[in-house]
């Protein structure tokens, strides 16, 4: 309804629009050209889940993370005022965006500077009460009435006349007002700011909406529109667990049920089941996420320690300096975030927890490629800002069991450590325990071969151990390493290698430019191992689109059919190393 009133009364493209995250943007992809597209809607080659200029004009600011489309829309509104422009810009933003510190910088910034643009806010976590409810849609009706806006200009022009006291009372009388509207609507932070607010109404009245956008789009003014809206309304599955239904897989319409998933446990499942575990025998830890509560599974933890488990929202610098605050305290937070989410926190990562070296567990969930998401949600950029920064632990679990060892390294260990693990299911043993002790900075030759090493990281030494083989048929023997640890390194491990073997790969769900496979010829440029050969692969220096995972996979050469095959042709001498990655 909020979409279908906007598209009614703004012109667009002309007028922009910039939606917040993303998700939000499904209807208006329908109706701006894209509804026989829309079955391809996040498949490889189809449109994608998130707004995108290149795929159409009326996406006019690509998003994906939240809380920035308020920055992204003041810069559009001054650039239509420095070149004398009449456009009206639009941001539309979700209250769990607005928990994001960005989005109050931008009102911040916003309110003190811009003209002409309007900030709707859709709330979909409250609901009106009738008596609130109809005393706000009474006002609303009479402040966005032009009527009323030209009768208040025009009384305040002729009150600023009277010589002495003319602004004073003009002054008193917007105090006045805002103070009578501050008793029964929740504005007046926003008014603070310099915004026009009005609100909340009723965001799936789509009537209302077109009045009300109709009347407040002249008002040359920032504006604040509270809309109130109810998380898939119309659809009955959705409206009683919005959560779920939040970017969801593909399920049945007419019952609501998800496509079967593997048999086997996700990443994600194992160590929300780990950390109850282990929370159950230590009360010092402390789960921390950022408004992610299902999707890095500590629903479950928050269910059986609800004193121990804190949701920060959509706020991942402010959750991982919280997080130091209780470390210094004596307490073991492990902090469990997208790897594409904590990029946002780097500063506090760097200066906030490892300057002093706090013991904070940071839980790297969808660390790799993540499919249908695309491009903003892939979480292949993290070894390379991690890596450098001194102090911090990196490590990368093979399967669930090591998962389930490392975390409790982790929370023993005395600094910052980092578990990157992939959307993808973990392999368990039948007994489900891990029998060797997780020792920092000690790999594990997981296969013996005389022909080549591969170095291969997390969930890849299983992709690499088929990878071998394969090439076992070809007459090549390889040796597979798990190095378990991105940092620190195994040094004995890899020279004990070298002295046998003299030709490398590394292979990891990450960007090869600073990743795992840089570290690696740090290495050994670093021990006069320049006779190694190193061939390094993973993902290229480009954005990956939109597919499956598995697709995702083939294209970057990363399957076991795909690796093999480029070891094949390397250690054949058919392939050029600079097309190997």
């Amino acid at each position: 309804e909020l979409t279908v009133a906007l598209h009614y009364v703004f012109d667009a493209p002309h007028d922009k629009i910039v939606w917040d995250v993303g998700h939000q943007s499904y209807t208006h992809k329908i109706i701006t050209g894209r509804r026989e597209s829309f079955k391809t809607l996040r498949t490889e080659g189809g449109i994608s889940g998130f707004p995108r200029p290149v795929e159409s004009v009326y996406d006019t600011f690509a998003t994906g993370h939240s809380s920035t489309s308020i920055s992204a829309a003041s810069g559009l509104a001054a650039a239509r005022d420095l070149r004398g422009g009449k456009e009206r810009i639009v941001s539309i933003i979700g209250d769990g965006a607005l928990t994001g510190g960005m989005a109050f910088e931008a009102l911040n910034f916003v309110g003190s500077k811009m003209r002409k643009f309007m900030v709707i806010l859709n709330d979909n976590e409250m609901s009106i009460s009738r008596n609130v409810g109809a005393m706000s849609a009474y006002l609303n009706r009479i402040i966005t009435a032009p009527l009323y806006n030209k009768f208040v200009e025009e009384v305040d022009a002729i009150v600023k006349k009277i010589p002495g006291i003319g602004d004073k009372m003009v002054h008193h009388r917007q105090k006045l007002a805002e103070s009578i509207k501050g008793l029964v609507v929740p504005g007046l932070l926003f008014e603070e700011l310099g915004f026009r607010y009005i609100g909340p109404v009723d965001g799936n009245n789509m009537l209302d909406l077109v009045h009300i956008l109709s009347h407040v789009k002249e008002i040359d003014q920032p504006i604040l529109l509270h809309t109130l809206t109810r998380k898939g309304k119309g659809y009955n599955f959705a409206e009683e667990n919005p959560e779920k239904f939040h970017s969801a897989a593909r399920f049945n319409i007419s019952t609501g049920q998800f496509q079967n998933k593997s048999s086997a446990p996700a990443f994600t499942e194992v160590f929300s089941d780990e950390l109850v575990r282990i929370a159950g025998e230590d009360d010092k830890v402390i789960a921390i996420t950022a408004a992610m509560t299902h999707g890095t599974g500590l629903f479950k933890f928050k269910e059986k320690f609800p004193e121990r488990f804190f949701d920060a929202g959509i706020a991942e610098q402010h959750a991982v300096t919280f997080a130091g605050g209780l470390a210094i305290s004596g307490y073991k937070p492990v902090v469990a975030i997208y790897s594409t989410f904590l990029q946002r926190a780097y500063d506090q990562i760097l200066h906030d927890i490892c300057l002093q070296k706090l013991p904070v567990v940071f839980a790297l969930d969808r660390a790799g490629l993540v499919g249908p998401d695309g491009p903003t949600h892939h979480g292949i950029f993290d070894i390379s800002y991690l890596n450098m920064m001194p102090n911090m632990t990196i490590i990368c679990p093979k399967d669930g069991d090591e998962l389930k060892a490392m975390l409790r390294f982790a929370i023993k260990h005395e600094g910052p450590v980092a578990i990157r693990f992939p959307k993808a299911a973990a392999t368990l043993s039948t007994g489900g325990d891990f029998q060797e002790d997780i020792i920092a900075g000690r790999g594990k030759i997981e296969r013996y071969g005389d022909d080549v090493a591969i170095f291969a990281v997390g969930p890849m030494v299983e992709t690499a151990l088929e990878a071998a083989e394969i090439l076992e048929k070809q007459g090549v023997q390889a040796t597979v390493i798990n190095p378990r640890f991105i940092k620190p390194l195994d040094h004995k491990l890899i020279a004990r290698v070298a002295e046998k073997i003299d030709t490398f790969f590394t292979v990891e769900e990450h960007v090869i430019k600073g990743g795992f496979g840089h570290i690696m010829a740090a290495e050994l440029s670093r021990n006069n191992l320049s006779r190694v050969r190193l061939v390094s692969l993973g993902i290229p220096d480009k954005f990956i689109e939109h597919a499956t995972r598995q697709a995702q996979l083939e294209r970057c050469c990363l399957t076991a059919e795909t690796l093999a095959q480029k070891i094949a042709a390397s250690m054949a001498g058919a392939t050029p190393l600079s097309q190997l990655k």
